[in-house]
């Protein structure tokens, strides 16, 4: 069946021609004809036709051939150390090698991993580990202080640190010396290889089962819609133990064959654009504040980025200022927008290349696989060019959360994830989304969208960054607030910024209220605004 988004894609490339199937209880979906079956599968073509090309780069260089030897030896390792098919394997990881060959091995195993971002502290650690009943966890030494009593989390029968030596673990060197690596499980292609889970900001945190369908779908389309190949380099900048730098940047450039460079440290302009020349990037996606922050270094011109192809982004609208400062400074520079979660396994639209000059208020066309209908909120698909909330199916999309029989009743319907956002989808088949439903304002009964106010505001000169919430009030029941973090060298005051709303908002959109800082809003691991937090603080 022909879609809207097809006019865009090639309808062949990396994964074949597309073909009608049904996975998980009889959902159908769109597949890639040409795919291996499992990210196991994935790596020993890779191994098998680029042995000797760079796989990862995290102080040194790792070619294919050297990653599938520490990945047998791991795996060996791993099965010594008591770990079998079903078992679920924590990551407490940086970005660093291990985390990816933790990864493969647990495949080759049929283990299931699951990364914890390293800025969980204890008590939310303890959660997910028994949540998931993990067998293993690998962490950091310099997180030791953030690990559980061992005694709250009883499934764990072993504990290894990367980095150093920490009391009552083994070192994850012991893990190398195995010997002998089992021969690979019998996976089928839905079962799950990871366990993410999702940032709980209306509960506890639900735990998606990605699995090798949804993962090996996932990194196809981003490496097909990029004409990504083996001789691109990716620069992971953001966790790898979230769903865009794991599967958006890592196993999508893998599945071309190419090389994935991890950045360990914590962020700084300075640091990424010296890696970004250094290491020859030619694509990456970071969130758009680092766009804004490397537009706005004075010293960008020092450094060689002509390697840098595509730049991709997401969590939030890309200020107008740094579109343009960029467009000056690396014409040859491809920004284009995507728009995904963790349930979907990364990407459901991804701006077309040739496109995204023009529609810049879009976050793209639907993937070539997915599928997207607009539902008002009597479950009802909308006509082109109307709000609702997006309904997401196709193969990324995960078949459930770890353990949630009435969460997965409440989000999966029909073969559809229920996203929660609020968007729209025009005759020409372009995305937008709007707002989260729950971050939408309602002034008196006038509904605002946060997204258009804000996308105004990132149009003002010295705006890096900012964010509409809604402050209670007894007689409207919201009033529109912006929180809008400035530039150090800007002088903007809020009678400014409301003379600038006022010029291109109706009335009722208009912040009536403004923050002004210079410190960077709050931000979750993937780079979303913690909108939660912000009206937590207008309320103390």
């Amino acid at each position: 069946m022909t879609k809207l988004q097809d006019r865009y894609w090639p309808a062949r490339g990396l994964g074949g021609t597309l073909r009608s199937e049904r996975h998980y209880n009889g959902r159908e979906m769109r597949c890639y004809s040409d795919r291996p079956e499992t990210i196991g599968a994935m790596f020993d073509s890779l191994v098998a036709r680029y042995p000797d090309r760079p796989a990862i780069v995290e102080g040194e260089s790792i070619s294919y051939r050297e990653l599938a030897d520490r990945v047998a030896r791991l795996a060996a390792g791993l099965s010594g150390a008591g770990v079998t098919a079903g078992d679920r394997v924590v990551l407490f990881l940086g970005n660093r090698w291990q985390f990816l060959a933790t990864l493969l091995a647990c495949c080759r195993l049929g283990a299931l991993t699951v990364p914890i971002g390293t800025r969980q502290q204890a008590a939310e650690l303890e959660f997910l580990i028994n949540d998931c009943a993990a067998t293993l966890l690998i962490f950091e030494a310099e997180l030791a202080t953030s690990l559980p009593d061992r005694s709250a989390v009883p499934t764990v029968i072993g504990l290894y640190a990367t980095g150093g030596m920490v009391e009552g673990a083994l070192s994850f060197d012991d893990l190398m010396n195995g010997n002998t690596a089992p021969a690979p499980a019998q996976l089928g292609e839905e079962d799950i290889a990871v366990i993410l889970y999702t940032s709980g900001t209306t509960g506890q945190p639900k735990g998606a089962t990605l699995t090798h369908l949804g993962i090996i779908h996932s990194s196809i389309t981003f490496a097909r819609c990029f004409g990504l190949s083996e001789t691109d380099r990716a620069l992971v900048a953001v966790p790898l133990s979230h769903v865009t730098g794991l599967v958006g940047v890592a196993l999508t450039t893998m599945a071309a064959g190419g090389c994935v460079v991890l950045m360990r440290a914590a962020y700084k302009t300075p640091a990424f654009l010296a890696l970004m020349s250094q290491e020859r990037i030619s694509y990456t996606i970071v969130v758009p504040t680092i766009y804004t922050l490397c537009a706005m270094n004075p010293e960008i011109d020092r450094y060689d980025l002509s390697a840098w192809r595509i730049g991709c982004f997401g969590g939030a609208p890309m200020p107008v200022a740094t579109i343009e400062a960029l467009i000056r400074k690396l014409p040859h520079l491809e920004l284009t927008n995507a728009y995904g979660a963790t349930e979907t396994t990364s990407p459901t639209t991804i701006m077309p290349i040739e496109t995204w000059r023009d529609h810049r208020d879009s976050v793209g066309q639907v993937v070539p696989c997915g599928n997207v209908k607009v539902m008002d909120e009597n479950n009802r698909e909308v006509s082109p060019g109307t709000a609702g909330e997006l309904w997401i199916a196709g193969p990324m999309v995960v078949p459930g959360y770890w353990r949630r029989p009435d969460a997965n009743n409440r989000e999966f319907v029909d073969g559809y994830w229920r996203s929660g956002d609020i968007g729209s989808i025009d005759a020409q088949g372009f995305v937008r989304v709007y707002d989260r439903r729950k971050d939408m304002i309602n002034r008196g009964g006038f509904k605002i969208f946060s997204a258009e106010v804000e996308n105004v505001l990132n149009g003002l000169d010295g705006v890096v960054e900012c964010a509409i919430i809604g402050r209670p009030d007894p007689v409207l029941g919201e009033r529109v607030h912006a929180v809008v973090v400035i530039t150090d060298q800007s002088t903007l005051t809020v009678a400014n910024i409301q003379r600038y709303c006022a010029e291109q908002l109706a009335d009722y959109k208009q912040p009536e209220s403004v923050t002004i800082t210079r410190e960077a809003l709050p931000k979750n691991a993937n780079g979303k605004i913690q909108k939660a937090l912000l009206r937590a603080a207008l309320t103390t």
